[in-house]
């Protein structure tokens, strides 16, 4: 064979897997789209999971359909800026909070989710920071005392396996953030995550073992999170008789 035709061979291949993986890319991308927004639903789900057993709603026994059709008929999702205001010209599937994180904190808007559960308020509340290697994110869900956390979930880019990697693997870990407040008092306070062990046992957890750095991050990533929504909570905490239509069969 002449060098020519081995060229041209290859470059013909080359341009044919180009173009079989770019149709197959565009012919899934809905499909892979659904599942990204199933998985996130159920990582905000988890926050108030025991909450909805109590309604009769097991989130392990959930088909995606049914995950959805609780978004789309039973959730309100609102979007709100640093002062408070629920911006009802927003699309809340437009938000993206690595984009919004990129922005002055004052321009920022943030997504809340507020489920109604046997007539009790949750509010489901996303915050993102970093860790050690990458970026890392989670949402917390209060209680309608907006002060009571009934639930957390968290995610990483790029967290060592077995350690920094806990915060979304180790559900024991998680676990401990049920029934923390993020008030003391009138003050905001947030949640700590002590290395060596929590002391004050309503606004600290447990601190991951060897991952200072990763733990650091939640801590921060908590505090700066969370007192973005202050406004808006306060506004809550402000109209918390007032009734809600939605409720969770």
């Amino acid at each position: 064979m002449s060098t020519k035709y081995i060229y041209t061979f290859g470059t013909i291949m080359t341009v044919l897997v180009a173009l079989v993986l770019a149709g197959f890319r565009t012919a899934t991308a809905g499909a892979a789209a659904r599942n990204e927004d199933v998985f996130n639903k159920r990582e905000i789900l988890a926050t108030v999971a025991e909450p909805l057993a109590a309604a009769g709603k097991s989130i392990s026994g959930l088909t995606d359909e049914e995950v959805l059709e609780i978004f789309d008929d039973q959730v309100e999702q609102v979007v709100v800026n640093t002062s408070g205001e629920v911006l009802d010209d927003v699309d809340f599937a437009s938000i993206d909070l690595a984009t919004e994180y990129k922005k002055p904190e004052d321009q920022r808007e943030y997504p809340v989710n507020i489920f109604n559960i046997d007539g009790d308020r949750y509010y489901v509340f996303s915050v993102r920071g970093n860790g050690l290697w990458d970026a890392i994110w989670g949402n917390i869900a209060l209680a309608s005392d907006l002060n009571t956390v009934t639930g957390a979930s968290f995610d990483h880019a790029g967290e060592t396996p077995g350690l920094g990697a806990e915060i979304k693997d180790n559900a024991g870990w998680k676990n401990q953030f049920k029934g923390k407040k993020i008030y003391d008092g009138d003050k905001f306070v947030s949640i700590l995550v002590r290395k060596g062990g929590a002391v004050d046992q309503e606004h600290e957890v447990d601190g991951l073992s060897g991952a200072t750095i990763t733990g650091d991050g939640v801590t921060k990533m908590l505090y700066k999170g969370l007192k973005a929504y202050e406004p808006f909570i306060e506004e809550q905490r402000a109209e918390s008789g007032e009734a809600t239509s939605m409720n969770l069969k």
